[in-house]
């Protein structure tokens, strides 16, 4: 057997990902905020690197707004039902507040006690985490002795505060309310389970009243809170700085511009950087070198990473004029790769470049991917053979609005109805889409007024 070896020369292109090439793509990927916090981290690093943040001057107006999306979750749960969910808001004052009350409502006495040592097991929504069961063991206290705690402790503000669950905290609040339906407190105590999974039936029959008056309890109960404790919450409001800005002409042009104001600006200290020059070392004067070509470096990709956002930025409005132009404001079918085409880069730049970025509008402030939707097939003449999932769940909803309550749309029904329009759907699609928009099944949403 022989064995021989043999050299062979293979030529291909490969892209190296150097630590430069990373941050660049890392800068394009940041919003604002992340990187203003880059670039801080940067001129720790380098001396002769420091960072200015661009301001609004007063005449202009503020750059930061709240996300006003017409797709924004806080919009379309505020139509929600108790039933759905228990927030878990932090409230920072809570216990502070309930502790302020017992100290001005009741004796310094052992009950007093009690209902303070209670009180530290309040969570973030108000209700009570401990059991007496277990409070007893802990304290050793009588348990008739805890129950009085309790009772007290659920009598304080906010209406609600101390219930051990979804009922008691609404039946606390309902015994508080003079326009309370009659048989509220009852049903809420009796039948809550067959209350919330809507067998209005049985408890009909059961208390001999009509559905209609079932369906007044109903819409009392709605406005009653789940997490009494949320008001006290200290989360602070979050604000957005926008990236771009569009703004429609009075000869219905669109133009599309960066918003300056919030964008960092890195600034190079020249005078420190002239006194160490002077300095004949060659260590500090590779040092200088380094250093200022970083600053070149940062400087340069800065611009690129603004150019690219824009350039982005006016492609997706150009695909989307109606949006920007319409009333109604309707989305049309775009993807990632309809962009990068036109702009021949590659799909994963301008997912980076719209991530977390938003461009404002005389109407709101948007987020980028908020533009980007699949299509569905459509042979109406209106949609030109496609119609964008935004489009669907505007017919949704718009059906669901105007339904007769006593009969309320199901998902297959709502599926016929638009393919009818010439809109090809499946009903699992319908349900997804319902489901997006907070909108319940049409068992919950029939009405017996």
């Amino acid at each position: 057997m022989n064995f021989e070896q043999n050299y062979t020369q293979l030529q291909k292109q490969q892209l190296a990902m150097t630590p430069q090439l990373q941050q660049s793509i890392q800068m394009l990927q940041y919003n604002r905020k992340d990187l203003v916090e880059f670039l801080k981290q940067k001129s720790l690093e380098n001396p002769f690197i420091s960072i200015s943040v661009k301001s609004t001057p007063r005449n202009q107006g503020t750059s930061t707004q709240k996300y006003n999306s017409t797709q924004s979750r806080t919009d379309q749960t505020s139509n929600g039902s108790v039933w759905d969910t228990v927030a878990t808001t932090p409230a920072a004052s809570l216990y502070a507040t309930v502790i302020d009350q017992i100290h001005l409502s009741f004796r310094e006495t052992a009950l007093r006690d009690l209902i303070i040592w209670l009180a530290q097991y309040l969570d973030n929504n108000g209700y009570l985490t401990v059991s007496l069961e277990d409070a007893c063991t802990l304290t050793q206290a009588d348990p008739l002795q805890l129950l009085d705690a309790l009772t007290l402790l659920q009598q304080l503000e906010p209406a609600g505060v101390g219930a051990r669950n979804l009922q008691e905290c609404l039946m606390l609040q309902t015994e508080r309310k003079e326009e309370a339906p009659n048989l509220a407190y009852l049903i809420l105590e009796e039948e809550f389970e067959a209350f919330a999974n809507r067998k209005w039936e049985c408890i009909a029959k059961r208390y001999a009243i009509s559905l209609s008056e079932v369906q007044e309890v109903s819409d009392f109960i709605k406005t009653l809170t789940p997490h009494p404790g949320a008001i006290f919450s200290s989360t602070p409001t979050q604000y957005i700085r926008p990236d771009l800005s569009v703004k429609v002409t009075d000869e219905q042009e669109i133009v599309v511009s960066s918003v300056k104001s919030g964008l960092p600006v890195i600034i190079f200290q020249k005078e420190y950087y002239e006194e160490l020059k002077v300095l004949k070392d060659k260590e500090v004067s590779t040092f200088l070198t380094e250093k200022q070509s970083e600053y070149e470096w940062l400087k340069k990709t800065l611009i690129q990473r603004e150019d690219t956002i824009l350039k982005i930025g006016i492609a997706i409005v150009n695909a989307q004029k109606a949006f920007f132009l319409s009333e109604d404001h309707p989305i049309q079918s775009l993807t990632l790769k309809t962009i990068a085409e036109e702009l021949s880069i590659h799909e994963s730049t301008v997912s980076r470049a719209i991530n977390g970025k938003y461009l404002t509008t005389e109407f709101g402030l948007f987020e980028l991917k908020h533009f980007f939707t699949n299509a569905l097939l459509s042979t109406s003449e209106d949609h030109d053979g496609a119609i964008s999932s935004n489009q669907i769940k505007k017919e949704i909803q718009s059906l669901i609005q105007n339904e007769d309550t006593k009969k309320p749309l199901s998902d297959q029904k709502i599926v016929d109805i638009l393919q009818k329009d010439g809109i090809k759907i499946s009903r699992r699609t319908v349900t997804k889409y319902r489901e997006a928009l907070f909108i319940a099944s049409s068992p919950k949403r029939k009405r017996f007024d």
